[in-house]
């Protein structure tokens, strides 16, 4: 199940919702845990089993961590074994294809005989999964957090669907306290619903529209120069539609559910630096990385070439967390290097001010990286930059041309123009790292709340702007309810991963 489909949207969400709201208070955790393995059973029953397993088992062995005593040698051995086994069932159904795919090429340029595996089936949302249930080890290792003896709470935590398949990336002690008490309201409910409505145009007005046009071009046997720039540029912007689009759904679907999850982009393509992109492109799992496998490599405390050592072996890492294909190591690695780069460069990644030959260069950079990100393997991923920097036939090849649609293009060129106005929104209203800047027009109302604090009083015209928006909000909604109920099948990019 999918939060774009009509079984979704119209059976499961308002009969969760209604059972959600009818049930007392102390059931409602239960009743969390119930619909998220109803909605990951919706895929294949038995994996259900796989994913219960494994809760299950760092459930058991945070406890003994913490039993251990906080950073006692038997927790560290408590900890590796929980990891262990965790990362084992990570390797297992995520890379035991490739790594016997790469063996028998070995083998059989040898001469030799190659191995035979029944094929593993990938289970959705496993890598997300056991990060979450990591960092708990860990975590509670570090005393960061307490473990939870209330099982039904942590195997909801685990769980919970709106962040189940796609992230962002939880962490339990960032949720701990919400699980035993949190706030519902009719305002948190409707910025939820809001915000989830947000993430579905996001997901099926735009980036569900680029699909085929990205589609056509990666699959190009001979692509020209144009034809390679125009998959890379669709490809850019519907990633980031598509994947911003379900973290929209996941922190809006969090709230109507009491939950208030963080942030997981904030406007990445107005980026002046890898580094700064790192901090505004998929946050939870840059801090992930971070917190948990840079920070225990030693980070930059041990002099210049281990913190260059330590940036590229992250985000190789990192790339390889996102699917068993050297494409996704090579990303990571590209990645990794731009980052060691700019370090040693001393780059601000929090600048104050709008720099357009970074911007473009940066931005470049992405876009490079996206088409490996992209592609099948390397030698499409090849076939794509030889076209791009061949700097050849800009015009688009007959057999793209015939694909393309006047839909298409209107939908790439409103996908950047929207990227562009609101990252330069954001960008002017809070530049990364620094201060909000908040300036109120002459004249504007302010006047002394019931407990004495100064506020703004909104003006006839803001509250006209306001319902104007989510009216157009709603609007867009419906319009794209109707086109999801007209295309085919299309799942969110990172299912994959």
């Amino acid at each position: 199940m999918v939060f774009s489909s009509n079984v979704f949207l119209f059976l499961f969400l308002p009969l969760f919702l209604g059972l959600y709201y009818l049930s007392p208070a102390r059931y409602r955790n239960l009743l969390i845990l119930i619909g998220s393995y109803t909605f990951y059973a919706w895929w294949r029953v038995d994996f259900l089993l796989l994913f219960m397993a494994v809760t299950l088992w760092n459930y058991v062995f945070g406890l003994r961590i913490f039993a251990a005593g906080v950073r006692s040698p038997a927790a560290r051995r408590w900890l590796v074994w929980g990891v262990v086994g965790n990362l084992a069932t990570l390797g297992y159904f995520k890379y035991a294809n490739f790594g016997v795919a790469n063996i028998n090429a070995v083998l059989e340029a040898a001469g030799m005989e190659p191995f035979v595996i029944t094929h593993v089936i990938l289970p959705i949302g496993i890598s997300f999964y056991v990060f979450q249930s990591i960092s708990y080890l860990i975590d509670v290792y570090r005393a960061d957090t307490e473990p939870t003896e209330n099982l039904i709470n942590f195997a909801a935590f685990i769980a919970l669907f709106p962040q189940l398949i796609a992230g962002p990336v939880l962490r339990y002690k960032d949720l701990a306290d919400q699980f035993i008490e949190r706030t519902h309201s009719m305002e948190k409910f409707s910025e939820g619903a809001s915000r989830f409505m947000q993430g579905f145009v996001k997901k099926v007005f735009i980036a569900d529209s680029l699909a085929p046009l990205v589609d056509h071009c990666f699959a190009l046997e001979n692509p020209s120069t144009g034809d390679a720039w125009l998959g890379a540029l669709a490809y850019t912007a519907q990633l980031y539609f598509d994947f911003s689009g379900y973290s929209d759904m996941a922190i809006g679907l969090g709230l109507m559910m009491g939950f208030r999850f963080m942030e997981n982009f904030n406007q990445p393509y107005i980026s002046q630096s890898i580094t700064e992109f790192w901090r505004r492109w998929h946050i939870s799992l840059s801090t992930w990385l971070r917190d948990y496998l840079y920070v225990p490599l030693g980070g930059n405390r041990h002099g210049t070439f281990k913190t260059y050592r330590n940036l590229l072996l992250t985000m190789l890492l990192g790339g390889f967390w996102h699917g068993a294909n050297w494409t996704f190591m090579v990303w990571g690695a590209w990645h990794g290097t731009w980052l060691a780069i700019e370090r040693a460069m001393g780059v601000n990644a929090a600048p104050k001010s709008l720099n357009l030959s970074r911007w473009a260069f940066t931005l470049l950079l992405v876009m490079i990286g996206w088409v490996i990100f992209r592609a099948e393997n390397l030698d499409v991923a090849w076939r794509m930059y030889a076209a791009m920097f061949s700097f050849g036939d800009w015009s688009l090849s007959e057999l793209n041309s015939a694909q393309l649609t006047s839909l298409q293009i209107a939908t790439l060129l409103l996908a950047w123009l929207v990227i562009g106005f609101f990252g330069i929104r954001q960008f002017r209203a809070q530049p990364l790292g620094g201060a909000p800047r908040t300036q109120l027009e002459p004249g504007a109302n302010l006047a002394y709340s019931a407990n004495g604090a100064l506020v703004y009083q909104q003006s006839g015209l803001d509250a006209l702007a306001s319902a104007a928006t989510r009216v157009a909000l709603l609007l867009l909604f419906a319009a794209s309810v109707l086109k999801l109920s007209a295309q085919s099948f299309s799942p969110f990019l990172y299912f994959q991963f």
